[in-house]
């Protein structure tokens, strides 16, 4: 997979090294001549150049990639990016970084977001995850289709701790992508039992969230 980041950061590098390391191919792009620093990440591409200009997006060959990750400290140059990488270059997967929380509901389809990644946002998450468990927990909103990424710890007193994934009726619009266990990060079949203690991962629409934390928290009726 091509993945061209614009922003050549602390954030940028740290999301191009990681992908390398996942075997992708990578191309960071900058204005700034001092965030050009190869020697940091040397298997990635490098280009100097703005990436909010069209002819520089021609010269990163935008329509070969299958991903672009707006990633600089502006919000305003994210969202220009975004919107070129969509509707010039139609890139199938545009992922943006909010820096400043009060702009993210500009970070949506209609600036060509396909996911919008607010880093206030996930440090609250992660906060509220390590100290709630039964609590629903938004990591990530989707723009299309107003979907968001959830997750849940199921308590040890829930009622569908135990259950069987296909057995339980899940929410419309809801779909439980993952369970991790432990070390283990599991692919949900029908035959895998929910065990308190895990953690349920799904991808939900906003207006079923309280329907799906409801459903995982009930208690257990108790025994006589």
């Amino acid at each position: 997979m091509r993945v061209a980041i614009a922003g050549a950061g602390a954030v940028g590098r740290s999301i191009a090294t990681e992908l390398l390391e996942n075997g992708h191919e990578v191309l960071l792009v900058d204005k700034a001549p001092t965030a050009i620093s190869v020697e940091r990440v040397p298997q990635a591409e490098w280009l100097l150049a703005d990436a909010c200009e069209i002819t520089s997006l021609d010269e990163a060959a935008l329509q070969r990639c299958n991903v672009v990750i707006a990633a600089t400290g502006d919000d305003k140059v994210n969202l220009v990016v975004s919107l070129l990488a969509k509707t010039e270059y139609g890139v199938p997967r545009v992922v943006a970084r909010v820096n400043n929380p009060k702009n993210e509901w500009l970070f949506n389809e209609a600036w060509g977001v396909d996911v919008a990644v607010s880093t206030p946002r996930l440090m609250s998450a992660l906060v509220e995850e390590a100290v709630s468990v039964g609590d629903l927990v938004r990591l990530l909103r989707f723009s299309h289709g107003d979907a968001n990424l959830v997750e849940l710890t199921l308590p040890e007193e829930s009622a569908l701790a135990g259950t069987q994934v296909g057995d339980v009726r899940w929410p419309e619009d809801t779909s439980l992508v993952t369970i991790i266990r432990g070390t283990r990060v599991l692919a949900p079949s029908r035959e895998d039992s929910l065990e308190p203690g895990d953690e349920l991962l799904f991808v939900a629409a906003q207006a079923r969230e309280q329907q799906l934390e409801e459903l995982l928290s009930v208690r257990r009726p108790e025994e006589s």
